[in-house]
């Protein structure tokens, strides 16, 4: 449980983020909703009841994210938790892949991650009182052969190799680092991705949902709510000793 604890989401007007609003809220947190889209983290706060704060904030710039964790500890009067979880990508062959898509995907789903927890857990070290850091990944990043795209792949693995690191070095300030590794989850990203693939293949987008789902072992994607449900499991006491860990929500995809 995270009840009465202070933590910032990041991209929280949709998808995981949106999901782990209302994970949170539900177990009694105290929540900063941030995202690029602000009337869309507004909704997501009118939803969940109780938001503290709620801030427009462009995670693949520095003194954005900067902005963003002073605003939130502010509002919150410190932060014992966040889930670093604004991320982009594209469906693309690897051979289609430009610069720009690079660039792009990788301000926010690497360079924006390491900031975010950088800006974090300096708020946290100066607190004294430790804290937890959850990095949304994804199983692209170990090699699933379905990703989006191979710059979002690598985008996730720099995000599972930036959790480890950061797990060794926080460690002696009482700081948690783990990360989130979901495999197929319909998300409002993923579901155009659904449409975009179908489109390409020339099958309808129930057909596209289901060929995705057909190697899961489990038999199902996940809903987000199945991402959110971990990430409070991490930021709560009973997760006390658990870090530098990347974890799979994936039904058996993938190994770890």
């Amino acid at each position: 449980m995270a009840k009465d604890k202070a933590v910032l989401i990041t991209g929280a007007g949709s998808g995981i983020g949106e999901a782990c609003a209302h994970a949170f809220a539900a177990a009694g947190a105290r929540l900063a909703l941030a995202d690029i889209d602000r009337a869309a983290a507004e909704r997501v706060a009118e939803a969940c009841g109780g938001v503290a704060a709620v801030i427009e904030a462009d995670c693949g710039d520095v003194a954005s994210i900067e902005a963003m964790v002073e605003a939130a500890a502010g509002a919150l009067g410190g932060l014992d938790a966040s889930v670093n979880n604004a991320g982009v990508t594209r469906h693309a062959d690897i051979m289609d892949l430009t610069e720009h898509d690079w660039d792009r995907i990788h301000r926010v789903n690497s360079k924006g991650v390491f900031f975010c927890l950088q800006s974090v857990a300096r708020q946290m070290i100066a607190q004294g009182r430790g804290g937890r850091i959850v990095n949304i990944a994804s199983i692209a990043g170990r090699g699933f052969k379905g990703t989006s795209n191979a710059a979002y792949a690598a985008s996730k693995g720099a995000v599972i190799s930036l959790t480890k690191t950061a797990a060794q070095q926080l460690g002696r300030h009482d700081i948690n680092v783990n990360a989130v590794c979901p495999g197929v989850t319909f998300t409002a990203l993923v579901e155009q991705l659904v449409r975009d693939r179908s489109a390409a293949r020339g099958i309808s987008a129930e057909e596209m949902r289901r060929s995705m789902e057909a190697p899961i072992p489990i038999g199902r994607g996940n809903d987000p709510a199945d991402i959110a449900a971990l990430c409070v499991f991490l930021a709560g006491p009973d997760a006390r000793n658990v870090t530098g860990q990347a974890w799979n929500v994936d039904g058996g995809l993938v190994p770890s």
